[in-house]
């Protein structure tokens, strides 16, 4: 049914959703406990109770505590919930920094484990971390010099012979005609020595020993294996994209 359409002009003050009867001529409104008043697109205040059946739910114990205890960002200035954690560095093995998302990216472009380590302590840590750093032993250590000493005590001309043959055959020998070392590796380009140094791998590293590394760091890495921490997938792309290279290069 539609409601009989007023002679006189509309009050300014009236109820959402439906209309409510005219004040006497002269009155002010009587005001509604409980209502909320809000602007009618600039023609007068609007007052609605349709607010006062919400109601807010109160926190549990449960949630306050949770709050009360929610890690807050590491990063200086920044009260973020601390959802991702990043390793603090070398000589600080196994404690985190807790960041936020934001700051966990901008910490993982700047973080160098090596920071203030020379190359050849670089090198050597490289060297000790594909046997976990457990102590080694060389063996047969004075081959190598005792091939030397025989190149030393042969007549130049002979001795520039006897290398070049060795080259032309692939092998290393005191006089031409051994093979005490084995087939000559080719040397590496630098990008794949730069490849092989991110994979933390000597620059003579082929085929299983390159599989075998590859396939251990994908696993210590992954966020799968840390329990959905997504704060190192910066090195786990660097060893990815180092591994693909090599192989396109004909290595592994």
């Amino acid at each position: 049914m539609q409601l009989p359409r007023p002679a006189g002009p509309l009050d300014a003050r009236r109820t959402f959703p439906f209309p409510q009867p005219r004040a006497a001529a002269g009155s002010r409104p009587a005001a509604v406990a409980g209502r909320i008043e809000t602007t009618d697109n600039g023609h007068g205040p609007v007052t609605s109770d349709i607010f006062d059946r919400i109601r807010i739910k109160p926190r549990t114990d449960e949630e306050v505590r949770a709050r009360a205890n929610e890690r807050v960002c590491d990063w200086e200035g920044c009260a973020a919930p601390a959802a991702h954690r990043a390793p603090k560095g070398r000589g600080a093995e196994g404690d985190y920094y807790h960041f936020c998302l934001e700051h966990v990216r901008q910490y993982n472009k700047s973080y160098n484990y090596f920071s203030g380590m020379d190359d050849d302590e670089t090198r050597a840590y490289q060297r000790d971390a594909l046997t976990g750093h457990r102590p080694t032993w060389k063996m047969g250590v004075n081959a190598k010099g005792a091939g030397a000493r025989a190149w030393s005590d042969m007549d130049p001309t002979e001795a520039a012979r006897a290398r070049a043959e060795a080259r032309r055959h692939g092998t290393s020998s005191s006089r031409g005609g051994g093979d005490r070392d084995g087939p000559r590796r080719p040397k590496v380009k630098p990008l794949e020595a730069k490849a092989l140094d991110t994979l933390g791998l000597p620059h003579t590293a082929r085929d299983a020993e390159i599989k075998s590394r590859y396939k251990d760091l994908v696993k210590r890495l992954h966020p799968d294996a840390n329990g959905g921490d997504r704060s190192l997938e910066d090195r786990l792309r660097e060893i990815i994209q180092a591994y693909s290279l090599l192989k396109k290069a004909g290595l592994c």
